[in-house]
């Protein structure tokens, strides 16, 4: 299903006939290794609020007045996820720069400050785009997320609605997790327990790596009795984040607030199987009725996978997501 009033016409998602079904393309894109090779890039710290760097590897053509790709992971993931180099290698061949956000603590930064990431930080995306227009002088630049990634990406232009940067060409978001809640709790429905248990598994080890570096600041305690992902967001997200609990943050960091007030191009893509990501009907709704977003929801695809076949094009490894990110973005060219 595809809603489309833009230039941009999405091709259409075809699975790889061994991985159909949402756990099967989930899985095999975590599992199935690639070797993406992208150059050096140039790291850089970037101050999202005094005191708090966050690492962003950036790729630069000849001429650093190319359109610029910012890219942000999703939960537990980094710059070094599959799918942030994926982006990186076909961005650079359609002569774009490309520059891999690592969010708060991620890319082994967590002994750069007292805080933690969460969905509800656009802030700290709108900082690195400010930075690069400042200091690199880029004439134009895309957002691009990927899950937990998505919903701060679609947040972020929502709230810049029209008075946005004049740099800011348009955004992309796959599998957004833009109805939290939803999303968390059906992490927790027996099919999905693999993958709450492996996000878990990541997250307590990161917050432990937090309470060594900052005993005075975290408490190792506020993991007694996480069992899921909301416990984990009720008694420590929540908790150092400012939120009043889980319900609260749920609330206020999710991007369905804001998504009718994008005002720039953009391209939500879903995976109608994807095990754990909700779109719950207000948002489907919100997305489809603005007429900036185009909105394609593959039957399927899993979650941020998109396992295709592959085809006679030697740069297309089958990864369709990938390419449609930036495919969609080579109208700002």
């Amino acid at each position: 299903m595809v809603h489309s009033r833009q230039a941009f016409v999405p091709s259409v998602f075809q699975p790889h006939r061994w991985f159909r079904g949402g756990h099967a393309q989930t899985l095999a894109a975590f599992f199935l290794s690639r070797r993406i090779e992208v150059p050096p890039p140039e790291g850089r710290l970037i101050e999202v609020e005094p005191g708090i760097p966050v690492l962003c590897h950036c790729h630069w053509q000849k001429d650093r007045r190319a359109l610029t790709l910012i890219v942000v992971h999703g939960l537990e993931g980094s710059s070094d996820s599959q799918y942030m180099l994926g982006i990186t290698r076909n961005g650079l061949a359609a002569g774009m720069n490309v520059v891999r956000m690592n969010q708060r603590n991620c890319g082994g930064m967590d002994h750069c400050g007292p805080t933690l990431y969460n969905s509800g930080r656009s802030a700290d995306v709108a900082a690195v785009a400010r930075h690069l227009v400042e200091r690199d002088g880029i004439p134009g630049f895309v957002l691009i997320g990927f899950s937990m990634g998505g919903n701060l990406v679609l947040k972020l232009a929502g709230e810049w609605a029209s008075e946005g940067p004049a740099e800011f060409r348009g955004v992309a978001a796959v599998c957004p997790a833009v109805n939290l809640a939803a999303s968390a709790d059906a992490l927790h429905q027996p099919g999905n327990r693999i993958y709450e248990y492996y996000f878990l598994l990541q997250l307590f080890r990161r917050y432990r790596r937090k309470v060594r570096l900052f005993p005075d600041s975290f408490d190792a305690s506020r993991l007694r009795g996480v069992k899921t992902l909301r416990d984990f967001d009720e008694r420590v997200t929540a908790y150092y984040c400012g939120f009043a609990g889980a319900v609260d943050y749920y609330d206020r960091a999710a991007a369905t607030h804001v998504i009718d007030r994008i005002a720039r191009p953009a391209l939500v893509i879903h995976a109608a199987n994807d095990p754990f990501i909700r779109l719950l009907p207000e948002a489907r709704q919100k997305i489809v009725s603005n007429h900036n977003i185009t909105y394609v929801e593959a039957g399927d695809g899993g979650h941020c996978a998109f396992v295709g076949e592959r085809t006679g094009d030697a740069a297309y490894d089958g990864r369709w997501a990938e390419r449609e990110v930036v495919e969609f973005s080579k109208q700002f060219l």
